[in-house]
């Protein structure tokens, strides 16, 4: 691992705001400095500002690439995760960067952080120590490596296994990643109490439930509204219906939990109806834990279609885990009445169980991005396409 020098210090506090591609460009000006190489940090740095303000913070903090800064998990994130176990040992099979080892330290006895590549174990030890996680372990080693060499038991074992393939492509199938978690479970059962195992939101989760078979709990997690990660506990004999949590985390800090079951969700009664006075978009951890039913039936309200999911009620509600919108109308899909609606051209367009895209709707009606007005082209109960025109509620949290 580089160690820097107080000169080299200075030189990312000072241009730690700058371009990055200035900087090189530049570099001729301090011909007794790496600059190539403050520049990655710069640019791990730049990376770090909003998603690991702990790490950035720090001038003496050394940073891995940025594309490994892009893969690991945020503070929030990370937080959240470790709150939902304790015990005396966790071991971090996949520990990267080490922002979930991190916080997972604050609930755990002793933590070990288990990275096969040396750089960034090297990296991430000396990063513990800099921000005082002293019951932190570092480890240098393959996940297969240490569990055939540990003879303890766990109370927790983590993994976030490498979702890139031989040819650095994305992949999502759990028998595609490194480690395979299907293969190591036997295993995992031996040394560990429970496995929580953290994949992409891409990867189907009843396929999930249905290889991994021992799962008692699941969290769909979103940061703003964005979903980043599907966590999974793994406990040996447990049943098949385990429970399910959608959860957004909002910039403010305020948590939006909502959690059912499959069985709930298939047998839950939903009504069906007309935009009524507020329309309802829930948030992007609801829509991908599947709770369709769950969500009209927890808070009262209306679906417009069984596969738009879009919701409406007469009511505000004012904790709703997604976004409100006073109706201000509907109307058809014809150009000649959408912009005589939209004087200056201009609205946020959401399409949902609707035959065009935004981008055709955009580029067929001259429609610009932006403005105060909300358009919803989808489905109504009377299999009708339509155009539900609405103002954001500002109350509303994301």
């Amino acid at each position: 691992m580089k160690h820097y020098t107080p000169e080299e210090k200075e030189f990312i506090q000072q241009h730690q705001h700058r371009n990055p591609a200035e900087l090189m460009l530049q570099a001729g000006r301090y011909p007794q400095l790496p600059v190539a190489e403050l520049v990655k940090q710069i640019q791990a740095r730049h990376k770090a500002a909003d998603k690991l303000p702990t790490w950035a913070a720090n001038p003496d903090v050394v940073f891995p690439t940025a594309v490994s800064v892009e893969q690991t998990s945020s503070e929030a994130t990370a937080a959240y995760k470790a709150s939902l176990v304790k015990g005396k040992l966790l071991i971090d099979l996949t520990g990267g960067f080490g922002v979930d080892s991190f916080f997972f330290a604050k609930r755990f006895e002793q933590v070990v952080h288990v990275e096969q590549n040396s750089e960034l174990s090297e990296i991430a030890g000396y990063n513990f120590k800099l921000l005082g996680a002293y019951n932190i372990k570092t480890v240098n080693s393959t996940a297969e490596d240490f569990l055939q060499a540990f003879t303890g038991r766990a109370d927790v074992l983590y993994l976030d296994p490498a979702r890139r393939g031989d040819r650095l492509e994305k992949v999502h199938l759990l028998q595609d990643c490194e480690p395979d978690i299907l293969q190591l479970l036997p295993v995992l059962f031996e040394k560990a109490d429970a496995v929580l195992l953290k994949t992409s939101p891409m990867l189907d989760i009843e396929l999930a439930v249905e290889q991994l078979r021992s799962v008692s709990q699941v969290w769909v997690m979103a940061l703003h509204n964005e979903c980043k990660e599907v966590l999974y506990l793994l406990q040996p004999r447990v049943g098949n219906n385990p429970e399910r949590h959608a959860v957004n985390l909002l910039p403010d800090g305020t948590v939006h939990l909502l959690s059912f079951q499959k069985e709930q969700e298939e047998s839950a009664s939903v009504s069906y109806s007309d935009p009524k006075a507020y329309l309802y978009e829930p948030n992007s951890a609801i829509l991908k834990s599947g709770a369709y039913r769950s969500v009209a039936s927890q808070f009262g309200l209306y679906k417009l279609h069984p596969n738009s999911h879009l919701y409406t009620a007469d009511q505000l509600i004012p904790d709703f885990p997604g976004r409100a919108f006073f109706c201000e109308g509907i109307g058809r899909y014809q150009k000649k009445e959408l912009l005589s609606r939209l004087p200056q051209r201009k609205a946020n367009i959401t399409v949902r169980n609707f035959p065009e895209s935004v981008a055709d709707i955009r580029k067929k009606t001259g429609i610009k991005e932006g403005g105060a007005d909300y358009l919803f082209f989808t489905t109504d109960m009377h299999q009708k396409p339509i155009v539900v025109y609405c103002r954001k509620v500002v109350a509303a949290s994301n």
